[in-house]
Formats: structure tokens, sequence, C-alpha cells
């Protein structure tokens, strides 16, 4: 049982901090805790045809520079992330790094962002990489609406009573 007075969240219904003993949902309490140092990192990728990657690598797009404007749009949502997920806390972010980049005939995005507060940065790292790729996705369209927004997922993250965690390595694709 958490202790409400120490910013601790009493689980609810499974355990669940976003659900209260009913099974409502609500939005932890993280006033009572203290601020401290966090990190996550995330990534993601979007499959898409030979000729639509090549047009994204020459600089053929007719809307702009597809990486450039895939990594403003993944920083914009990290510092949005509270509007479109519900019980996430608006939180000042202190840094986001945005990493867009061919691997492997895929776009891969890599997102880090860091805040010194109560809780930490993992949504805000997973919506960043999420835009990222629907970005790339939009910008690419007319050429390939086949493209394939993959393997979004938590890489790391430090900070915080839960400590630290990091994602097993994924083979590489044959």
């Amino acid at each position: 049982m958490g202790d409400p007075t120490r910013g601790d969240p009493a689980p609810g219904v499974g355990g669940l901090t976003h659900l209260d003993a009913d099974g409502n949902p609500r939005m932890v309490d993280v006033g009572a805790k203290a601020d401290s140092d966090r990190m996550a990192r995330a990534e993601g990728f979007v499959r898409l045809s030979p000729d639509a990657l090549a047009t994204i690598l020459e600089g053929r797009s007719k809307k702009g520079d597809v990486l450039q404007i895939a990594r403003l749009a993944g920083i914009q949502a990290a510092k949005r992330t509270a509007d479109l997920i519900p019980l996430c806390h608006p939180l000042p972010i202190d840094g986001v790094e945005v990493d867009v980049a061919p691997l492997d005939g895929r776009i891969r995005v890599v997102a880090t962002v860091r805040t010194r507060w109560r809780t930490g940065v993992e949504m805000e790292a997973l919506t960043c990489v999420t835009a990222a790729c629907l970005t790339v996705y939009d910008m690419v369209k007319a050429i390939d609406r086949g493209m394939q927004i993959q393997d979004i997922r938590l890489l790391e993250k430090h900070g915080g009573r839960s400590g630290s965690f990091v994602a097993a390595a994924v083979p590489a694709r044959s």
C-alpha cells in the first residue's frame, strides 16, 4: 500500500496506480515526491519502399527535408504529451534529442528526453518517437501508402524510485 503523504500512490485494481480501488481512472498524486534527474530513451522504425527511402535520402520530397521535419515533430510531441495521454502529468522537460536516420532499409527514430522532476519521461520519449514516425509517413505517403510503423519501445529509463530499466537487445532482422 502506498503512502499518500509521501506521494506514493496507493495501488488500485490489479495493483495499477492509475486506477482507484473502484477501478476508476485517476491521475496519480506526485505532489509530495522529491524531484530527481530522470531520463528515458525510446526507438521506433518506419518500414518503407526503396523508392520512398531514396526520395527521403536524396532530398526529393516536395514537402521538405523529411528527416529534419520528423525531428521537429518529435520534439514538439514530447512537449505536448500530457495533452495527448489523459493521465500523464505535464512536466518540465529539460532536453529532447531526436535522431532520425536510415538503418537497414528503414528509418530509425531514437528519442532521449530528460527532466528533473517528480515523475519520469517514458511517455514523452515514446510520444516523441511515435510523432516522428507518423511525420515520416505523412511526408512520403504519396509514394508509399504501405509503409509500416514498427517496433516502438522504451530502450531505457533512469531515475526515480523504481530505478533503471534497460530493454533486452532485439536480434537483427534478416
